[in-house]
């Protein structure tokens, strides 16, 4: 069942649903070309005089006005390409034209609109490999009638990547995929480089799907739409090139990973809200479509499209695009906490990769077949990722997808210091939730309350949870543990979750100063229409929308009885809603050494809360038993040793 939003609209450029062949979504090619088309036409008003650049409203990135204007014209090429290739070219021939133009225009060195030149680490690398894809996927209506002087400067201004310094993380594959694509053509390349960057993402690999995006524990989605999508790419344009054994292993990688990508999108279509790039939102779904392209995929064509049309139609009726026909740099309305510095107003359009599937034909079984409810549509499920430090829970009577983090902080490897991000560094995210974030609407007392536990001197400073090390993962059981500091000194948090149905179990093992205030928040729940209502108690609080989505905080086991729990406000702190309220639990007075803390999390539509408990059983273990009767026992001793280590593969969903 799906948690209902409350801003709901309903697309006006659409074509009707097709309940027959869509009968979960409604959704068919017709509502993907037309939503390319919406979005497409919405730039016109933006494009330069020659089309070369599309200066669209909103903050500037890093890179400054001239850098974003070519993120306009690349990343919607990326789109324009995916719509002709898709359609044979039986597009409006403006659409083609416009792109020529573009190219002709942008690589004109001395042009009024030309592109800046590709420069060590600089944002056109990103932006040149758009080009370079979209030129190969619309070779024979674009590249091929080229004039041959617009070709020599396109050759010319890709050839800046030959020699460059590239970063080290997913731009390694921008170098891989130009470099390719002039080969293609017969132009200047060098065949070391793109080597030593399909190279070096095999270095990156961690196993069972995974990457990591440069050294360290950077996962997120940057494993979706980069690091499996890029080699299913670059073997499109390299063709007979590619090394057949590299071209299957990446498949194969792919294949196993898209076996769990599946559990991250909620019954409503919304992904889990989790890590950087936030912004460009349905690309979620572009190694669904990359699966199917490149024969290496375990999904049922029907459940491909459910999920990706259901990711696309989740954000369409939320009103993405927005009147306008633009995407805005924020998640439903522009929200400016889940960009980055490098983040410019055109930078949502790495969106058009979700397009992707309008490659395959329109009698293909992905756009034919009726539609597959997903994972969560259907039952219960728990899936344990070890190499993430993850555990996906997911609830099929409210259609909600929990993430639980025990591993991906997106440092890089020691001696870098540690950092605090919203989007990495909590102990949960969820399809239907957000983190707060610092801002207007929140101050240095509220932030960073939900799904945290931190350590509050007298003055109010808190400890951050920054460098995650994890302590396995398996089963319905993660563990990991963190430094949290505080007036200079560092004190230990193990934590272990247990995860059964909608409720999340935390087991703390504290270390902290006497007297020091111990804090722990569950979800910030987010609302448009107005502020959650809220309930607090002895060791407990409750956050609750009009539609029954609630968050709520129980205190188990070493909380203070004498107090009520809390909920902490705030506004325009929220990508979910205006207003987010954050149940949490206070214990005033930690009493020094290890103090124990259970504390029961959910997050859900009406969860029961009542009849939870905790025990500290006679060998030092924990004894938790949920709400609905289920009890699991933790061992005694540091919070890994609840964490089976599980050699080989990643344990199977479970059902339940």
């Amino acid at each position: 069942m799906t948690v209902p939003h409350v801003s709901l609209t309903a697309p006006t450029h659409l074509p009707p649903p097709d309940p027959t062949t869509s009968p979960v979504t409604g959704w068919t090619r017709a509502h993907w070309e037309a939503t390319a088309d919406r979005l497409l036409d919405g730039l016109l008003p933006h494009a330069s005089p020659t089309s070369a650049q599309y200066r669209l409203p909103g903050r500037a990135s890093h890179s400054g006005p001239w850098s974003d204007g070519l993120e306009g014209y690349a990343r919607s090429f990326l789109l324009a390409a995916f719509r002709i290739a898709g359609s044979g070219g039986r597009v409006g021939p403006a659409l083609i034209e416009r792109y020529a133009a573009g190219l002709t225009a942008g690589t004109d060195p001395h042009g009024p609109d030309r592109w800046p030149p590709i420069t060590d680490r600089g944002q056109p690398m990103v932006e040149a490999a758009s080009v370079a894809i979209a030129l190969h996927e619309t070779r024979p209506w674009i590249w091929d009638r080229l004039d041959d002087s617009v070709r020599g400067r396109v050759v010319d201004w890709l050839s800046g990547f030959i020699g460059a310094r590239v970063n080290d993380s997913n731009w390694r594959l921008f170098q891989v995929i130009t470099e390719e694509f002039l080969a293609s053509v017969g132009a200047p390349h060098s065949r070391d480089e793109i080597d030593a960057g399909l190279a070096r993402l095999g270095d990156w690999y961690r196993g069972e799907g995974w990457y990591t995006d440069g050294d360290g524990r950077k996962f997120d989605y940057y494993n979706a739409w980069a690091l499996h999508l890029y080699p299913v790419l670059w073997a499109r344009v390299a063709g007979s090139r590619a090394d057949p054994e590299l071209v299957a292993e990446h498949r194969a990688r792919l294949r196993e990973f898209l076996g769990v990508h599946q559990y991250f999108f909620g019954a409503d279509g919304a992904p889990v809200h989790q890590g950087r790039s936030l912004t460009y939102r349905f690309a979620t779904t572009a190694p669904l479509w990359a699966g199917v392209l490149a024969d290496a995929t375990p999904l049922a064509p029907g459940l491909t499209r459910r999920l990706a049309s259901g990711a696309l139609k989740h954000f369409a009726e939320r009103g993405v695009p927005d009147d306008r026909g633009l995407l805005s740099l924020g998640w439903y309305r522009p929200f400016l906490p889940v960009t980055q510095r490098y983040s410019g107003p055109a930078s949502p359009y790495w969106a058009s990769k979700a397009f992707l599937g309008l490659l395959l034909p329109a009698d293909h079984p992905v756009w034919t077949a009726p539609e597959e409810p997903g994972p969560v549509d259907t039952a219960d499920s728990c899936v344990a990722l070890p190499v993430p430090g993850w555990l996906l829970h997911s609830t099929a009577a409210d259609g909600v997808v929990r993430l639980v983090n025990h591993g991906s902080d997106r440092l890089p490897p020691p001696p870098a210091p540690d950092e605090d991000s919203p989007h990495y560094t909590r102990f949960a995210y969820a399809s239907a939730a957000a983190p707060d974030t610092e801002g207007a609407g929140i101050g240095a007392e509220g932030a960073g309350i939900d799904n945290h536990l931190a350590l509050v001197a007298t003055d109010g400073t808190r400890s951050r949870r920054g460098r995650i090390h994890p302590l396995g993962a398996a089963g319905r059981r993660a563990a990991s543990w963190h430094t949290a500091r505080l007036a200079g000194a560092e004190h230990r948090i193990e934590t272990t979750s247990v995860v059964h149905g909608p409720w999340e179990v935390r087991v703390h093992r504290v270390a902290g100063p006497r007297g020091a205030v111990v804090r722990e928040g569950g979800w910030a729940l987010a609302d448009d229409a107005g502020p959650p209502t809220e309930g607090t108690g002895p060791r407990w609080a409750r956050a609750r929308r009009p539609d029954g989505l609630t968050s709520a905080v129980v205190g188990l086991l070493g909380w203070d009885a004498s107090g009520n729990g809390l909920v902490a406000r705030a506004r325009d702190a929220n990508a979910y809603g205006v207003h987010s309220a954050t149940p949490h639990l206070v214990l005033p007075v930690h009493p020094g050494g290890v103090h124990l803390l259970v504390t029961l999390v959910v997050l859900g539509r009406d969860p029961e809360l009542v009849g939870a408990s905790a025990r500290v059983t006679a060998g030092g273990g924990v004894l938790i038993r949920f709400p609905d009767g289920t009890e699991e026992e933790l061992p005694g001793g540091s919070a890994g040793t609840s964490i089976p280590v599980v050699p080989g593969g990643r344990p199977a969903a479970e059902s339940g």
